[in-house]
């Protein structure tokens, strides 16, 4: 037993995981690089099979970003843990004296803000290449993104962590992961399809699934946290 007064503060100890994962991403920015390519590869085929008009732009080009988003997030979310497995270095921070949640946490810091970085060069991309302005409604538009990126991070997480330790865990989480954000992709995407629209709308019934959605695998991970670490 740990005595109480050595635990290492939730917060202090969620910053510690997060800086550890930004310090390995940042030391050869492999899965940053790759993925912010393939996405973009993603959004260019389409452009390019589709050729959508400014209409069709404003119908479709939501679904168009958040596949994107979603091809992104299945490549990113994999290495969360297995990257810990060579040297078992999950395990040792889970014989650390913290709270298990904080690894949780601090992983699901670390991938939305990857998530983040993808969208900072998505968004752009798409803007041009689809030609549609997105600054009209770059407010709006951010906090629709926050919402479901964070999400695909709090989901694709726990998701990683469960099947970290599964042998096919990169077969084993696409098939868990897909169906579990569904109803965050189809809110992210029509909050994203109104402010598209001309004139732009941001339907409140889309925010709120995704801030319920956000709150309760948020809540549950909080919960469970210990259990998804154990092998």
């Amino acid at each position: 037993m740990t005595p109480a007064g050595s635990n290492v503060g939730l917060t202090r100890a969620t910053f510690s995981v997060f800086s550890k994962e930004l310090r390995a991403e940042f030391r050869s920015f492999e899965l940053l690089t790759s993925t912010i390519v393939f996405v973009l590869i993603v959004v260019f085929v389409f452009s390019f099979a589709f050729s959508p008009t400014h209409e069709d732009t404003r119908r479709f080009g939501a679904g168009f970003i958040w596949i994107a988003l979603l091809f992104a997030g299945s490549l990113m979310l994999q290495p969360s843990f297995s990257r810990e497995r060579p040297n078992d270095t999950l395990g040792a921070m889970v014989l650390a004296p913290i709270d298990p949640f904080a690894i949780i946490a601090g992983k699901m810091l670390a991938n939305f803000f990857f998530l983040v970085l993808v969208e900072a060069v998505l968004l752009p991309a798409f803007s041009v290449l689809y030609d549609v302005s997105l600054l009209p409604v770059i407010g709006p538009l951010a906090g629709v993104m926050f919402l479901g990126t964070f999400g695909i991070a709090v989901v694709g997480t726990v998701f990683a962590a469960i099947s970290a330790q599964a042998r096919m865990r990169e077969l084993l989480l696409p098939l868990l992961l897909l169906p579990a954000l569904v109803p965050v992709l189809i809110a992210s995407a029509g909050a994203t399809a109104g402010l598209l629209a001309d004139p732009p709308d941001l339907p409140r019934t889309w925010i709120f699934v995704l801030i319920g959605f956000d709150v309760v695998f948020l809540t549950a991970a909080w919960l469970f946290g210990g259990y998804l670490l154990e092998e």
